[in-house]
């Protein structure tokens, strides 16, 4: 079955940086394992919403709240999706779900928490 195990949440402080991290159980170089991979993110008493998404063919694009905050990446040796987070704000706060997408299926990963606050 695949996984996908995000990690790298926590508490800071508004204006400060975090970077997320997805590790996928299985390759994600392949166009037949993942041909998009993404982050959502789910404030609470709020709909999870979309914040960014990466290509086989490495397009991004992202939610128009984090653009030019955020970037998204991926690490292939490593089987890994990142999410770098700038200039967080307290609206920031939510957990954060890695999303894979297969020709067969959609995977989620369990979240992870990040708090901003002063």
């Amino acid at each position: 079955q695949v996984q996908l195990v995000e990690s790298g949440g926590g508490l800071v402080h508004p204006g400060g940086s975090l970077r997320l991290s997805c590790a996928a159980s299985r390759s994600i170089a392949s166009f037949y394992s993942f041909y998009v991979m993404a982050w959502y993110r789910q404030a609470p008493g709020k709909e999870r919403e979309f914040v960014a998404l990466i290509s086989h063919g490495d397009s991004t694009n992202y939610a128009d709240s984090v653009k030019g905050r955020f970037t998204i990446s991926r690490e292939n040796a490593k089987n890994t999706l990142y999410l770098q987070m700038n200039s967080l704000k307290p609206e920031d706060t939510a957990v954060y779900y890695c999303k894979g997408v297969s020709t067969t299926a959609v995977y989620w990963g369990q979240g992870t928490q990040v708090t901003v606050s002063s």
